[in-house]
């Protein structure tokens, strides 16, 4: 049973990302009525400023609150009940963290921070917008150094070489994050508050637009690996088998450390001012970190017919029969697995320097990116909440309760599956991503678009019912559930599997290999980019 003060912890993290999951919804629900033009925004409220508040509030804050609240009962359930001052420090973080994300949230309803999820330059937003992000970024700091904490005074007392796995992936996590937000503190504190001020009358683009992507991408891993860590540690226990490998879940972790920070430039293949040397090198990354997701399909799918296996399953595909698919806490996480295989594929699609040319910046690129964190993140999360909650809250999954949880599931998949189909399928058409509803004067080809854009409307719609019973679901785990144990579901890692070797908890060796890497990948080309320094750019408030 965890401790209360622990319990408390996270529940204040999961608050604050249903919250915003909750208002980022409603964002998104406008924005696909007003693409579609079935719906005419009144002159208070911007498309654009919908599209800001849907991407900070959903791949952000929501996001960000649910991996922290997760992670924080993980490692009390793993490590024991919190230290004293990794608490105390987590408390601090989040303090700081919904301060943030409150002042943010209000200048971007204000249209004060009208200036889309990547807030690209030369789109300029309050002064205030970028300080709300500065209190996000280091709360989230001193959460990560409070976990970090925790493990240090856990190895230190225990003496262990080898750390529980779930702990092991939340430090890595964390780690992954602290190194990739050093990018996004740089062009926020160096570059965008000193201009947003008016202390320095220009910016640099191409170097505020590098060090965001240095950030944005690991931000997809950090989104990605918390739903690996369920899937690795947590549903082999659901479905009654064991975890495949540790050192395999380990060196699966470690891989995505090490390739996943220095691979920006593939989302910067069309920019001028880059050499495409330096893009090549780090698309060969980008690739490499397809290794460790195929590393993890391997193990899940080996532990799925493992398991099938000592429940008496025969033939080939006897195995997919017998796993639990009436119980929500294997089907949600499950929906997220087997989408993304095509979301998987669609990333690749992304970083080829020849295919990126065909759906760059269009609804490709939107759909690719619905179908990564707003279903397989998204429904793997939906899954831990329905566990998660009532262990928090000392309550139980109730049948009914499990019921709708599978009925959530089917409807969020349908709706994604007509949304996100609808953007691939129109962003190969053509249809341009970030942009409102137009006919671009009637021209045939925009016309064309308009039954997809429909579609991606009614896709929307399902997704925002799907959401509205998600609340109801929580709300009533939360304080109407029975009384009850339920578990905090850690699996065992099975009898056969190698053991795990040593080095794979050598931080130092693993994060100096990634600092290398960053360095060699990142180093020559930001030398170019301050020698050759275009004029700068002065701030654009064009809503």
């Amino acid at each position: 049973m965890i401790d209360k003060r622990d319990a408390n912890l996270s529940l204040a993290f999961l608050t604050v990302s249903f919250i915003a999951l909750f208002i980022g919804a409603i964002a998104g629900l406008l924005q696909t009525f007003v693409r579609s033009g079935a719906v005419e925004l009144p002159l208070s409220i911007g498309y654009y400023q919908l599209l800001t508040a849907h991407g900070v509030l959903l791949a952000l804050i929501f996001t960000t609150f649910f991996i922290l609240g997760f992670l924080y009962a993980g490692i009390s359930k793993t490590m024991g009940t919190l230290y004293d001052v990794p608490r105390r420090t987590g408390w601090l973080g989040f303090v700081m963290m919904t301060f943030g994300t409150g002042l943010a949230t209000v200048l971007i309803l204000l249209n004060k921070a009208t200036v889309l999820y990547t807030f690209y330059a030369p789109l300029q937003a309050s002064p205030w917008f970028y300080i709300a992000l500065v209190h996000v970024v280091v709360g989230s700091w001193l959460c990560a150094f409070s976990m970090w904490n925790q493990y240090y005074i856990w190895k230190s007392r225990t003496k262990n070489k080898l750390s529980p796995l779930f702990s092991y992936m939340a430090v890595m996590t964390m780690t992954l994050w602290f190194v990739a937000t050093l990018g996004l503190a740089a062009t926020v504190l160096l570059q965008f508050i000193p201009w947003s001020i008016g202390w320095v009358d220009k910016i640099d683009i191409l170097i505020s637009r590098t060090l965001f992507w240095y950030f944005g991408h690991p931000l997809v891993y950090f989104w990605l690996l918390p739903a690996y860590m369920c899937w690795y540690v947590v549903i082999p226990k659901i479905i009654g088998g064991k975890i495949f490998s540790d050192a395999l879940a380990r060196l699966s972790f470690v891989l995505f450390l090490l390739f996943s920070i220095p691979v920006g430039f593939h989302h910067q293949l069309l920019e001028p001012g880059i050499s495409h040397t330096w893009k090549f090198f780090q698309v060969i990354l980008t690739f490499m970190v397809i290794v460790p997701s195929l590393m993890t399909a391997f193990s899940m799918f080996a532990v799925f017919e493992t398991a099938g296996r000592k429940k008496g399953a025969k033939g080939l595909f006897g195995w997919i029969k017998v796993l639990p698919w009436r119980d929500v806490r294997f089907f949600a996480p499950m929906m997220g697995m087997l989408i993304f295989i095509p979301a998987g594929a669609g990333g690749i699609i992304n970083a080829s320097h020849q295919l990126n040319q065909v759906i760059h910046n269009t609804l490709w690129v939107t759909g690719h990116f619905h179908l990564t964190v707003a279903s397989t993140v998204a429904l793997t999360f939906f899954g831990i909440c329905y566990w998660l909650i009532p262990y928090l809250t000392g309550r139980t999954l109730t049948p009914r309760m499990n019921k709708l949880g599978i009925i959530q599931t089917i409807m969020w998949t349908i709706g994604m599956a007509i949304m996100s189909g609808a953007m691939h399928i129109v962003g190969l058409f053509g249809a341009p991503r970030r942009t409102s509803y137009t006919t671009y004067a009637d021209h045939s080809l925009a016309v064309d678009w308009i039954p997809y854009q429909i579609a991606m409307a009614v896709g929307g719609t399902i997704l925002f019912l799907a959401i509205i019973l998600l609340m109801y679901i929580v709300w009533f785990l939360a304080f109407k559930a029975p009384k009850g144990l339920m578990d905090f579901p850690v699996g065992e890692v099975e009898e056969s599997a190698v053991s795990t070797p040593v080095i794979l908890e050598n931080w130092k060796l693993w994060v100096g290999i990634c600092a290398m890497l960053i360095l060699i990948a990142y180093t020559i080309p930001f030398g170019h980019m301050i020698e050759h320094a275009p004029p700068g750019s002065s701030g654009y408030k064009f809503w």
